[in-house]
């Protein structure tokens, strides 16, 4: 019963992010080198590791991978490894039994269990503390694992796509990044380009963002001024693909008049 309430709530937070999939919009080389790998990966048991810039839709790359293969009508699972400290992530990777710690008052079924079937992102692996990652090498090379306070292997058949934008051979180096951890994780590398590499991409994500933010919002904004697009395309956009769905966002939302110009981002 508690597995089944887990899964549907994170069922239901999945249906409002499923097919959103802008951040991949393009069609310069490089996204259609992501694509091809995306396309090979998609029903593949190989954990994935997918790199990059903050911004540049690393996540959106997982979902893909997720919703584009057989596993697609099963649990995509998310966990933040910046945002939980090595205990509680620990509870949630793996779950905990009753009485495993003095706040554990019943069992609670950790995300490995519930991507049984599906696949599990790791977001920002690169954030996972050292003490913590044996554990996790030992759930992706023997795909079993304990919850906390427990002692009965559990077997999973989960898919694992990671995340980073850190450079993890240098936190190998300096020895806050397990080597055979990366090395399992690094089974598939997807490198996503920063938006400063693919400027021909800018067009359309510009075109895209406005349809999107206009039928979002009820406005009718018909597109960009000249000037507005050299601002656009000439810019290095250090936030990638995120920082430009923002400006546009923020200028709909604001402006009133038609078409957008410089004036209307802040840039």
């Amino acid at each position: 019963q508690a597995r089944l309430a887990q899964e549907n709530r994170y069922l239901r937070e999945e249906v409002n992010a499923r097919y959103d999939f802008g951040a991949m919009v393009g069609a310069s080389p490089a996204m259609q080198q992501v694509y091809a790998q995306v396309s090979k990966v998609a029903d593949s048991r190989a954990t994935v590791l997918v790199r990059g810039e903050t911004g540049t839709g690393k996540e959106l790359v997982a979902r893909a991978i997720h919703y584009g293969g057989a596993r697609r009508d099963r649990p995509f699972i998310k966990v933040n490894c910046a945002a939980l400290s090595a205990g509680i992530l620990e509870s949630e990777l793996f779950g905990h039994e009753k009485g495993a710690f003095t706040s554990a008052h019943e069992r609670k079924i950790g995300r490995f269990e519930l991507a049984d079937q599906g696949t599990l992102l790791l977001d920002e692996i690169s954030e996972i503390h050292i003490d913590l990652q044996p554990k996790l090498l030992r759930a992706l090379q023997e795909r079993e694992f304990e919850r906390v306070g427990g002692n009965t292997p559990i077997q999973t058949d989960t898919h694992i796509v990671a995340t980073s934008n850190r450079d993890l051979e240098h936190a190998v180096g300096e020895g806050a990044f397990r080597q055979d951890l990366f090395y399992r994780l690094n089974v598939i590398a997807i490198h996503l380009p920063p938006l400063r590499d693919r400027r021909d991409d800018i067009p359309l994500l510009m075109e895209h963002f406005l349809r999107r933010y206009n039928q979002e919002n009820g406005r009718r904004i018909g597109g960009f001024s000249e000037a507005a697009k050299r601002l656009f395309l000439d810019y290095d956009w250090p936030g990638n693909v995120r920082e430009l769905q923002n400006a546009i966002e923020r200028a709909v939302v604001l402006c009133t008049e038609d078409p957008l110009e410089p004036a209307h981002f802040q840039l």
